[in-house]
């Protein structure tokens, strides 16, 4: 408790210049998100206020900026398109968003209670980056109808489909607004980077049809001061959107944590300090939660606006909270101002932020890139845009992970062996196992394995043992298989199975600690593998084969083998 009320000062006055510098640059976005998520300009402004504010404060890395994000706003605009459809009406379509986002914020607390947030660091390069262009794809094209001067469509393929309607009559007006904010954004830092293009850019052009009188489609009506509470809406919710409630609610905690995780990365290797997972997904989450109360759509870890931050000096939770602080101010003092802003204007600032958060670095290296990374970077990509963001995810995690295994079953069947003492051992150094050599040619089989046993391998590991003809003694080495899962055990089992009915006796060397623990944790061995047949190393074959070959009808002299469990 005392954490959450102790306070840095050793750095008020970069964290004051970092918070009011974030909050200057939150604040175009703000308005933009808003508004491309269907809710209003002023749900964008409460949600980078409130949750700005509070994940400043409750989270785990100092120097982040919060607010609504790309990725967010996205999925925030479809299922908020969703559920309103669904709805009987739209006042209660309204309540069962807001409720969709209270329950995200609420999930996103329990995933930080229940310490997910350090997997975040599995997740492969392709993913991230497939998904991340995928969102830059997204924001781009949901401004080619603003930019023309018409009401862009909640659906990415509807953007396609009615591509015709804005072509027919282009606004040139919007146009050119939208051409002169992208212009201003990207030639102002030319001049100057201590005032951010983004709201010069949304000062200087929103000025423009004022003093021309062009008649071009604003934002409208934003509320005056502090938001309302929306929570008594909640509870009357039609029990037939409830499902999608929770569903819709899984993938904005799950998108929403993935954001501000990544964020927190970034954040780290900026500041060099290491962030608080937990802790931050419970912040974000108690934010999220307290944005959806006063009508807020929910947000993330920012990218860009926590960068600006630490540039400008911010490096504590203060500077968060401070740009929380800014932004109310301006929504009680500003508000009237911000109603004429051309959506134009903000189509042009949403365009540039899309393509800042579009990961070209992962474009441009498709060509080098393997090819089961580059199919997975644009499989992600490509199912973000068109399908659906969490859907694509968890395919990309998918593919990703099968492949990987792939890769690595192919290195354990590349690097094992199977073959007869002559084949395996042309020059044995050993004088035991020379003396082996010598006595038991062709009668010994040697199946040398290398690498993690796992479920990717399994099936390599089968056509391998198929390939062992009928001889009367097969030694499987061991010694350097670091793990086995259970699809690994049960597939060696069954061959040393099939072997034992066919009258071949079967020796294992060379277990190491885990799949030795699991052989013994599972109590397999004794009843396949006798206990003389485990041993410690090749030497200790000898005498038992010896014995066998002296004498088929009874075991090998207890003298003769191993003296102590295998480890």
């Amino acid at each position: 408790m005392t954490r959450i009320f102790k306070f840095d000062l050793s750095n008020v006055r970069g964290d004051v210049f970092g918070g009011i510098t974030a909050g200057i640059v939150a604040l175009p976005l703000a308005l933009a998100f808003g508004v491309q998520s269907g809710l209003g300009a002023a749900a964008g402004m409460y949600g980078a206020m409130v949750l700005g504010f509070l994940a400043a404060w409750l989270g785990g890395t100092p120097s982040q900026v919060s607010g609504p994000t790309g990725p967010m706003t996205v999925v925030s605009a479809a299922l908020a398109a969703n559920m309103t459809a669904m709805a009987d009406s739209i006042e209660t379509g309204l309540s069962a968003v807001l409720l969709t986002f209270l329950l995200a914020g609420a999930l996103q607390v329990i995933l930080g209670l229940v310490r997910v947030g350090k997997y975040i660091r599995l997740v492969p390069y392709p993913v991230v980056s497939g998904f991340m262009s995928g969102i830059g794809v997204i924001i781009i094209l949901l401004q080619v109808f603003p930019i023309m001067g018409h009401a862009s469509p909640p659906v990415i393929i509807d953007v396609f489909m009615e591509v015709g309607r804005p072509l027919a009559g282009i606004d040139v007006h919007a146009v050119l607004l939208a051409a002169v904010t992208l212009a201003i954004i990207y030639l102002f830092p030319l001049v100057t980077t201590k005032i951010p293009g983004t709201l010069v850019a949304l000062i200087l052009v929103s000025i423009v049809p004022m003093v021309l009188g062009w008649d071009v489609p604003r934002i409208g009506s934003i509320p005056q001061g502090l938001p309302e509470l929306k929570i008594a809406g909640m509870f009357s919710i039609d029990a037939h959107l409830w499902s999608t409630i929770f569903t819709d609610a899984v993938a904005l905690s799950v998108l929403g944590s993935l954001d501000s995780l990544l964020t927190s990365l970034v954040a780290d290797s900026k500041t060099r300090t290491r962030h608080d997972s937990e802790r931050e997904l419970i912040g974000q989450g108690i934010g999220n939660m307290a944005s959806s109360i006063f009508g807020g759509i929910p947000g993330a870890g920012a990218t860009m606006r926590t960068v600006v931050n630490i540039q400008a000096g911010g490096r504590t939770r203060i500077s968060g909270m401070i740009h929380g602080l800014f932004l109310l101010v301006v929504l009680l003092g500003a508000g009237k101002l911000a109603e004429e802003i051309p959506l134009a204007v903000l189509a042009g600032i949403l365009v540039s932020v899309g393509l800042a958060i579009m990961d070209t670095r992962g474009v441009k290296q498709l060509r080098y890139a393997p090819r089961a990374d580059a199919a997975v970077l644009v499989l992600v990509l490509v199912f973000t845009v068109f399908f659906d963001l969490i859907q694509a995810v968890a395919l990309g995690l998918a593919l990703a992970s099968l492949l990987f295994m792939k890769r690595m079953g192919d290195e354990s069947s590349d690097r094992s062996e199977v073959g007869t003492m002559d084949e395996l051992m042309r020059e044995p150094k050993d004088p035991e196992e020379r003396e082996l050599h010598n006595m038991f040619k062709g009668k010994v089989h040697v199946h040398k394995l290398h690498g993690p046993l796992h479920f990717g391998f399994t099936s390599t590991l089968q056509d391998m043992a198929a390939s062992i003809p009928d001889t009367p003694h097969v030694l499987i080495r061991m010694r350097e298989v670091p793990f086995m899962d259970q699809s690994g055990l049960n597939t060696v089992m069954e061959i040393i199975q099939d072997l034992s009915d066919k009258g071949t006796k079967v020796y294992i060397t060379g277990l190491q600690r885990q799949p030795a623990q699991l052989l013994k944790d599972l109590h397999v061995a004794p009843g396949i593998v006798p206990k003389e047949h485990i041993l410690n190393g090749f030497r200790e074959l000898l005498p038992i084969v010896a014995q066998y070959e002296g004498n088929s009808e009874g075991p090998p002299v207890k003298g003769n083998t191993q003296k102590e469990e295998p480890k």
